[in-house]
């Protein structure tokens, strides 16, 4: 027998957010995600996306058994932009039972149908800076912090189920070569456009203070284009600088200033902490943070977050000031592995930034979308 439970208690919220655990529990290529930030999902006073939008979470039981969860969202600026009303499904995880599917995102379509919206969607989450996609290859590789997991049959119940193809991401393994000459040119183009190059002088603490709400203006409308792209706005800011603050490491960033005091570009790159979330099970406390300080500090391993060019130095190059910055202290501290977190297929402009690397893609994924209606009715 399946039965569905809606998510209401602080029992529910908890078994929500530790259930990948016990899913992956021996998958050596799942990252989990902090597992604060999983139980703050639902939290208002935590989550200030859901101050204008809406989420519910759901588990799944087969004969008294835990066996999955999903979230439904309703993303209200999402839903302005076209014809199409939609509801997201995110933090999406079960076992191979094809029953279990169709009930848990069963619920998401009733959650959405009762809310006026005509389509779902996902894995989204309420912004790009939440986990977004599901794994279509590179299952025996593992994930990056920033990603999530899942077993190759959870793209194929989705086909079963009638959903079809929407946006796909490739991610990429690098190795850096024609650095000498990716640096000369930066050091033209720098000169050539009166930029500043502030992480050099700044601590992240200061770029923050001083730059921040520009950081999220240019990244809202270098961005803004790209599929289920929704900005980040009010309260959400800082939640996402805190974070962003916490596991930066200042010599694989790149901010970039005119003589306007304007930013220009920026770059972010992040040491992995990926082991350390492994070993720790997502939990910072009672030990959990001092590995992820660790790794923050010495690193071998890194992931490529952003690369954003203000609208008005586009096709300028000079996102290869910020590469350069970031890969020459690459270098230096002969880091050994770089991954790139997902990079859409349509944004050629990205993936066209790495055309001087030597790279392999080892992973894709992609969202899946569905008329509402089948999934409530079988």
């Amino acid at each position: 027998m399946i039965e569905i439970k809606e998510v209401l208690t602080k029992k529910d919220i908890k078994l929500f957010a530790k259930y990948p655990l016990k899913l992956y529990k021996d998958c050596p290529y799942y990252v989990p995600s902090l597992l604060g930030d999983e139980i703050n999902t639902f939290n208002p006073k935590k989550n200030f996306n859901l101050k204008d939008n809406l989420i519910k979470g759901f588990l799944c039981y087969k004969d008294g058994e835990l066996v999955g969860r999903i979230a439904g969202m309703i993303n209200n600026v999402e839903n302005t932009k076209g014809e199409e009303k939609f509801v997201r499904f995110s933090r999406f995880e079960c076992i191979d039972d094809i029953e279990v599917f169709r009930a848990l995102l069963g619920a998401v379509e009733k959650f959405g149908k009762e809310n006026g919206v005509d389509t779902i969607h996902g894995p989204w989450g309420f912004t790009d800076q939440d986990r977004e996609g599901m794994l279509t290859y590179g299952f025996n590789e593992r994930s990056t912090y920033a990603t999530c997991y899942s077993y190759p049959y959870f793209c194929e119940n989705m086909v079963k189920l009638g959903f079809e193809d929407e946006s796909k991401w490739v991610e990429k393994r690098f190795v850096i070569k024609n650095y000498d000459r990716i640096e000369k040119i930066a050091e033209k183009l720098k000169a050539k456009y009166k930029l500043k190059e502030i992480a050099d002088d700044m601590s992240v603490k200061q770029i923050l203070a001083n730059y921040g709400d520009k950081f999220f203006d240019v990244l809202n409308e270098s961005y803004g284009h790209l599929d289920g792209y929704i900005p980040v706005e009010g309260k959400s800011r800082d939640v996402v600088l805190s974070q962003f603050a916490t596991i930066v490491n200042t010599r694989y960033i790149s901010f970039l200033i005119d003589e306007n005091n304007d930013i220009a570009a920026f770059g972010v790159v992040l040491p992995s902490i990926a082991e350390a979330l492994i070993k720790h099970s997502g939990k910072l406390f009672p030990t959990g943070f001092i590995s992820v300080l660790k790794s923050i500090k010495k690193t071998k391993e890194l992931e490529m977050s952003l690369i954003v060019v203000a609208k008005k130095y586009v096709n300028t190059f000079v996102n290869a000031i910020t590469i350069s910055r970031i890969m020459h202290n690459v270098v230096e501290d002969g880091i050994e592995n770089i991954e790139s977190n997902p990079m859409l297929e349509t944004n050629l402009n990205i993936l066209a930034q790495w055309k001087f690397t030597d790279s392999e893609i080892v992973k894709k994924r992609q969202t899946y979308k569905k008329k509402i209606g089948s999934l409530i009715a079988e």
